[in-house]
């Protein structure tokens, strides 16, 4: 059975690249009735207020038509901003040298929340440049084995 966020951005994927935007992830955080859904879009001239609440509009629309989700919830329409969380194994590709905060759903080599650099991606799996110096290593991560990842700004 697909996860309810992959189900989700399969519905209103359609909606937001008829606005020209790019869907670059949904959140779906459960908390009884203050659950929220967070849709976070992207687009190379950036995202305005303006666009996230016509995001909102198309996607609310074919959310109320599907119901994919049954009990109560808030949704969200954001950019994905500084700290932008990845979703998808090639996300990472445009950020190849950055710095993430990477937590993995499953221990690997040790490590289960970690800061790394991105080193590449090849296919679904994403490498990580971990530590610094001689303690330096490379992890090679599944896409479906992270959990939570997301861009460290670097000022």
């Amino acid at each position: 059975m697909a996860r309810i966020e992959d189900r989700i951005a399969d519905l209103i994927e359609p909606a937001v690249a008829a606005l020209e935007f790019e869907l670059w992830g949904v959140e779906y955080v459960r908390a009884g009735k203050h659950s929220t859904l967070r849709v976070y879009i992207d687009h190379a001239d950036g995202v305005s207020v303006d666009d996230c609440a016509d995001v909102s509009r198309q996607a609310s629309a074919v959310l109320d038509v599907e119901d994919p989700i049954t009990s109560e919830y808030f949704l969200e329409v954001s950019s994905p901003g500084m700290e932008r969380p990845f979703f998808k194994a090639q996300q990472y590709a445009d950020y190849i040298g950055e710095q993430v905060a990477v937590e993995l759903s499953v221990p690997q080599q040790g490590k289960r929340k970690f800061k790394a650099q991105i080193a590449g991606v090849d296919g679904t799996s994403v490498q990580f440049i971990v530590g610094s110096g001689e303690k330096e290593e490379t992890l090679s991560v599944t896409e479906a084995s992270i959990k939570k990842a997301h861009l460290i700004p670097q000022f």
